[in-house]
């Protein structure tokens, strides 16, 4: 599976996890088990507020693109990730919502 992450503001936050052809999402399974090689799966069919455009079977491997919420003093990791490719079924590492708690006393 290939995650692509595109970042923005929000105050909610993201959880993921893979089981085989299963992502889940915030606790919400998205089956992907049934998409054919070369087939595309668009945007509008899947109920996912992360989801950003159409996800695709290509080589055996799905890709897909999510939001990827973070907080206003998001690291540089957050606000430029790196594509997430996914071999092995359990959770998902993402890049920290937010940096270290910022003081308000300056």
């Amino acid at each position: 599976m290939q995650i692509t992450l595109i970042p923005m503001r929000r105050d909610d936050t993201l959880t993921l996890a893979r089981r085989r052809d299963v992502l889940i999402i915030n606790g919400e399974d998205y089956d992907f088990g049934k998409l054919a090689e070369g087939a595309m799966l668009p945007e509008a069919a899947i109920d996912c507020p992360f989801l950003v455009g159409p996800v695709c079977r290509d080589g055996g491997m799905v890709s897909l693109a999510l939001i990827l919420p973070h907080g206003r003093h998001a690291p540089h990791e957050t606000l430029f990730p790196e594509v997430i490719t996914v071999v092995a079924d359990g959770p998902i590492p993402l890049p920290p919502y937010d940096a270290v708690e910022h003081s308000d006393e300056n």
